[in-house]
């Protein structure tokens, strides 16, 4: 069986969301729904009071989003600093203090969805940045910078291709 080049792009994508555990796909779905304002997050996500106070605080943070799709690729030099990092920084920390994205790869999947491909040069320096934040536990900074390899960290550019796959929350009927 032969796939178009697209094809095949979605089946890689697919199957990288895949590998993540079962929270981390739960949250990367929640964070779109969310930060593209797909669904009422509070119906279909929240199970607790707990879960509740965070989606709430999440859509408060990924406000943030509005600026930052507005800044990425227009924004250059030492400018790019402060009208990019500065929320990507905020909105990085509150994911990951959330305690659900396990490490870089689940971050950049979900921050590539959210942004578009404009971001990935941001993500290394946001990622590293928001786990070195006291926020994060000191436990759980030492995993999360582990997880970021060499490559990611130090990558010579970056892909302009657009993310293809975006999972959504599929229902299933009862029989």
């Amino acid at each position: 069986m032969s796939y178009t080049p697209n094809a095949q792009l979605i089946v890689a994508e697919m199957r990288e969301f895949a590998a993540f555990s079962a929270c981390e796909q739960r949250y990367i779905r929640r964070s779109l729904d969310v930060g593209l304002g797909r669904s009422d997050a509070f119906r279909r996500w929240a199970r607790n009071g707990e879960e509740t106070a965070s989606i709430r605080a999440q859509y408060v943070v990924y406000q943030d989003l509005k600026l930052l799709r507005r800044a990425l690729g227009t924004e250059e030099g030492l400018d790019a600093i402060e009208t990019v990092m500065g929320p990507l920084l905020r909105v990085t920390t509150f994911d990951l203090a959330q305690e659900r994205l396990a490490g870089f790869c689940a971050y950049r999947f979900l921050y590539e969805r959210l942004l578009g491909a404009d971001v990935r040069p941001w993500l290394p320096a946001a990622f590293c940045g928001a786990a070195a934040l006291p926020r994060i536990r000191p436990d759980r900074r030492k995993g999360l910078l582990q997880s970021i390899s060499e490559a990611a960290a130090t990558a010579p550019g970056w892909s302009r291709r657009e993310p293809m796959f975006v999972p959504d929350f599929v229902e299933l009927e009862a029989a």
